[in-house]
């Protein structure tokens, strides 16, 4: 096996056969590994959004949010960049995939949950119910996003 191109979507390899250098198809549009590396982040993705959201719920009545909520949102953010990139590398989104003012929205949003998170931790013992509720509306607002932008 020598280098892989894809052409058209197929995957091909270059091979030595017979002494002559020969182009075989490695039948494979996409590659397992890949899948399963975008599938694992996904539930990385998954998890970290329902610690944000669990974890600001359980909050709600304490005067501090909980670390894990800004460790749960910068986690969600990473898992995201990182699915986009792994979904847009190895062509996991041939039919398209969301678009990509989907994925700037989600974005820009994930980080601003992040960010109002960190600064909530930040403040310990004296954070006001609107920050917590910010952090919970954007969270919840994220989510819609994710299922009912088409």
């Amino acid at each position: 096996m020598g280098r892989i191109e894809v052409v058209d979507g197929t995957a091909w390899s270059a091979g030595r056969a017979s002494g002559w250098w020969t182009w075989v198809s490695v039948a494979a549009d996409r590659l397992p590994a890949m899948e399963f590396l975008y599938d694992v982040f996904v539930f990385v993705h998954f998890a970290s959004w329902a610690l944000v959201l669990g974890g600001t719920i359980a909050s709600m009545r304490s005067k501090a949010l909980y670390k894990a909520v800004s460790h749960g949102a910068w986690g969600a953010v990473g898992a995201g960049v990182i699915m986009t990139g792994i979904a847009e590398m190895s062509d996991l989104w041939a039919d398209g995939g969301p678009s990509m003012a989907k994925i700037g929205v989600k974005l820009a949003v994930a980080v601003v949950v992040a960010v109002l998170a960190t600064l909530a931790v930040r403040k310990g013992e004296d954070v006001s119910p609107g920050l917590k509720s910010a952090v919970l509306g954007l969270t919840v607002v994220n989510m819609v996003v994710a299922v009912f932008w088409h």
